[in-house]
């Protein structure tokens, strides 16, 4: 199969890719990798490291650059939010209630999509919000699967215990009631990406006088499937 593009120069640095792909490689190990001249080879992975794709391990050698690792933690978070959209959206029209998607970001949770509840009361999170890790459904859902030292880190300061991770581990979905805003309730559920890591929650939310003291008994089992349709369709695109 012919691997060129046409491009000459792209195919070039594809090849020097391919090539750190298996690991760091000296400029001669590149040359014989490739097949390229010396020279060129050279000044690929020179100009690949101008723009972060190649870096430099302590030896010197090429190796591969942050800028990948970035470019692919976009990807993912582009995948999500296709697959994510009409999930919300169903899930919206099966509560009645405003659906949200939740990822962390530092000591922050950033609302990355929703699907809004077409008309009458609406506690609405607009999407780019970035709320506290420290109260809600949705910070339960991020914290509680953490590494020990990280998770009562992020006790200090919260709404919530460590009792209150440890029961929504076992049962698989949070719910808050005022914890973060007064006459809100909300159930969340976590979103699972490569080795079972949460990479995001999936929640509901609504005033109590709709969703109850206790919204879990309501809402806890169409958030769990919704999160567990989100991780199964993340799954095969991977």
């Amino acid at each position: 199969m012919d691997n060129s593009s046409g491009v000459g120069v792209l195919d070039k640095a594809v090849l020097v890719l391919n090539a750190l792909e298996a690991g760091p490689a000296s400029l001669a190990q590149l040359v014989q990798a490739t097949g390229l001249a010396r020279p060129t080879a050279h000044r690929l992975a020179v100009a690949l490291e101008h723009h972060r794709i190649v870096s430099r391990d302590t030896q010197g050698r090429f190796i591969l650059g942050p800028r990948l690792s970035e470019l692919s933690t976009a990807a993912g978070e582009d995948r999500l939010l296709a697959v994510a959209g009409p999930v919300l959206v169903h899930l919206r029209d099966l509560t009645g209630e405003s659906a949200q998607l939740y990822r962390r970001q530092g000591d922050e949770r950033v609302c990355v999509a929703a699907a809004e509840r077409a008309s009458g009361l609406r506690d609405t999170v607009p999407v780019g919000s970035a709320l506290p890790m420290t109260a809600g459904s949705a910070a339960q859902i991020l914290l509680a699967w953490e590494e020990p030292d990280r998770l009562h880190r992020g006790l200090r300061g919260a709404k919530f215990t460590a009792a209150t991770l440890a029961s929504v581990r076992r049962r698989g979905w949070a719910h808050s009631v005022g914890e973060r805003e007064q006459g809100v309730a909300s159930v969340s559920a976590p979103i699972r990406g490569a080795g079972g890591k949460v990479i995001a929650a999936v929640s509901v939310s609504g005033p109590i006088e709709r969703l109850t003291r206790t919204p879990g008994r309501m809402h806890a089992a169409p958030v769990v499937a919704a999160a567990e349709r989100i991780t199964e369709a993340m799954r095969r695109a991977n």
